[in-house]
């Protein structure tokens, strides 16, 4: 059977993750539903599990499944999931592609709305964060992060899973009252990237000085970095596949 890859996006705020969960709605469970006239039953892969409240602005996921025809199921997909889910593109892909095993690459997003006063424009995207920032000292401490690691200190512990992990760029930035983390790595393990986003926030707020990142990193101690930024600042933004770069942002620089 030919294999397909779907790119979509999703605002995670009404779903209990990706992956399915009996009683739960999920971004999967609502996906193959309205898949499943054409996938008889078939299960998706997908390239990042996002947790609970995650979001997605460009997320991958495959499927082996008789014949599609695409343009039909798009417009089939997009009417019935809609605003939540939105496909982007539907797309036959070799044989052996996986969207998980086959990326070479993810990259995130995480937003903070640096202010005191609310802003319900940005509140399901945006993690609302009043305390003052010094954004020149987290950006002083990430890249400690760059490099192949033992991310055992900021990754949520699953037997048996392995904590070494490549990180590619991390870099922060402030623009008026938002201040966002762009980090790109071969993979992430789990609740990795929120794990970070609460230390440099302690870092920015004064809290710990700016070679607290590395010591944490090094120690291996999850009990040192415990605790996770809220989920609904966190989206996926990139995955690649190949020898395709992993599309970093302007403002990060090839040094990040």
């Amino acid at each position: 059977m030919p294999t397909y890859r779907l790119d979509l996006a999703y605002d995670g705020a009404g779903f209990h993750g990706f992956a399915k969960q009996p009683g739960l709605r999920t971004v999967q469970g609502d996906l193959e539903g309205a898949l499943e006239p054409w996938i008889k039953g078939a299960s998706t892969a997908v390239a990042g599990r996002t947790d609970k409240g995650v979001h997605a602005s460009h997320q991958v996921v495959s499927v082996s499944c008789e014949p599609l025809d695409t343009d039909r199921v798009m417009r089939s997909l997009n009417s019935q999931l809609a605003p939540a889910i939105a496909v982007r593109r539907i797309a036959q892909v070799p044989d052996g592609f996986h969207a998980r095993f086959s990326a070479t690459g993810r990259a995130y997003r995480y937003r903070i709305r640096n202010s005191a006063v609310p802003d319900p424009f940005t509140a399901r995207t945006r993690w609302a964060y009043p305390e003052p920032l010094d954004v020149d000292a987290m950006n002083a401490a990430a890249p400690a992060l760059v490099g192949e690691h033992d991310f055992a200190a900021f990754c949520r512990a699953r037997a048996g899973a392995p904590t070494m992990r490549r990180v590619l760029w991390s870099s922060w930035r402030r623009k008026g009252l938002d201040v966002d983390l762009s980090i790109g790595a071969s993979s992430f393990c789990h609740q990795m990237v929120r794990s970070i986003v609460a230390v440099s926030l302690e870092i920015g707020r004064g809290r710990l000085p700016v070679g607290a990142m590395e010591e944490i990193l090094t120690s291996g101690d999850r009990s040192i970095a415990k605790g996770a930024a809220a989920p609904g600042g966190l989206t996926l933004v990139a995955v690649s596949y190949g020898i395709e770069p992993l599309p970093r942002p302007r403002w990060v620089s090839e040094t990040s």
